[in-house]
């Protein structure tokens, strides 16, 4: 069959959108609320991407790919996204078993002082932290970044164990950006994140995702491979949130990235940890246990957690921060620059570990973009 002209008799898209996360959902509902039409399809059975929720079989809301914590500093994504859900309020807390402990991370004052046995302030937590740090001259790795802060005994206890489980790689093999992205506090400051917003969709994140894409403008196709429509469904442009590498047959060889598998249990009692996620750095195959009615606020009975055991096949979760994946992506990404009949944009498109509230706003600009631009007048074939 050859591909149709899209136009308004054809009853053609302005927009294929790829993807039905973040990036994919934000542009559909900005486009449509511009009139434009859009077609998102999406080859998994529902929309959200992984920040999809659901009701396990016992009636509690868990994230089936692991928790979705929001956080952002950002005023325009919050309003934003307020737009289709309410919100409730949430700060996120996390322990790491360390010693026989569960102690707070990020390290903190307390953290110090009770896996030592000290009595430190603030002030002197900071003299403690120079004491112990080591001297680099250029901090190049992961384990450059922890150990000119914290030195080498809390860098073995909190990160190198955690990080090898996690990238099967030492923390001296990895971009700095890995644990840069962990602080070191000198308060008493107890909270996983330090943004002005930390909030939780009150109702959940598949129905802020149902919100956003109820427009009559917007059709959504789950299930769906968009290779398998593409010539067969007429539009102007596509928007493309997927993997990049996938998008050009792998021409360049495979992306690297780190995937997850994730273990869901209902236990029978209201429950089971002290906090909404538990790391484990140095025991156990997993990373981390994470407890869901702390994160989304639901009373229930009983409770489900989540196990999160690292691994090199299935979903693509985490980029491979080293210098040779980011030049693999420079060679797709000239790819990408030389198709303008497609915009890329997405973690898994830009091959960039974004949190949600970045995919927001780089749909958000992208958005912008796309709104000044002429929308072409003919079908595109795929890539």
């Amino acid at each position: 069959m050859e591909p149709m002209t899209a136009d308004s008799s054809s009853g053609g898209f302005d927009y294929l959108i790829v993807g039905a996360g973040f990036a994919g959902s934000v542009l559909a509902e900005r486009l449509a609320s511009d009139g434009r039409r859009v077609l998102i399809v999406d080859r998994r059975p529902h929309i959200g991407g992984n920040a999809y929720d659901r009701y396990d079989d016992a009636g509690i809301l868990i994230h089936p790919y692991g928790p979705h914590i929001f956080h952002t500093n950002s005023k325009d994504v919050f309003d934003y996204l307020s737009h289709f859900t309410q919100w409730r309020p949430y700060e996120h807390r996390v322990l790491a078993s360390v010693d026989g402990q569960l102690l707070p991370i990020p390290i903190n004052l307390d953290t110090v002082n009770r896996l030592y046995g000290l009595n430190l302030t603030s002030f002197q937590v900071e003299d403690f932290f120079a004491s112990v740090a080591e001297k680099v001259e250029q901090v190049r790795t992961s384990e450059d970044v922890v150990v000119s802060k914290v030195g080498r005994d809390l860098y073995n206890k909190f990160f190198r164990g955690y990080t090898r489980k996690q990238w099967a790689l030492d923390p001296s093999e990895l971009d700095a950006s890995v644990t840069a992205r962990v602080p070191t506090r000198t308060n008493r400051d107890d909270r996983y994140f330090a943004d002005t917003y930390q909030a939780m969709p009150l109702h959940g994140y598949t129905r802020m995702f149902e919100n956003m894409l109820s427009s009559p403008n917007i059709s959504v196709m789950l299930n769906t491979d968009y290779r398998d429509i593409v010539d067969f469904i007429p539009y102007r442009h596509m928007i493309y949130t997927g993997p990049v590498d996938a998008f050009f047959d792998y021409c360049y060889g495979k992306l690297p990235y780190r995937s997850l598998e994730f273990v869901h249990e209902t236990h029978p009692r209201e429950q089971f940890q002290p906090t909404g996620t538990v790391n484990y750095p140095n025991d156990y195959g997993y990373t981390r246990i994470s407890e869901f009615k702390y994160i989304t606020g639901q009373q229930h009975p009983q409770t489900s957690v989540v196990y999160e055991y690292p691994q090199a096949e299935g979903d693509p979760y985490y980029p491979v921060p080293r210098p040779e994946n980011k030049e693999l992506y420079r060679q797709y990404a000239a790819l990408a620059d030389a198709r303008p009949d497609v915009t890329f944009v997405g973690r898994l498109a830009t091959y960039q570990y974004y949190n949600m509230d970045q995919v927001v706003a780089q749909a958000l600009a992208t958005y912008r973009k796309l709104k000044d631009a002429p929308v072409q007048p003919e079908a595109t074939p795929a890539g």
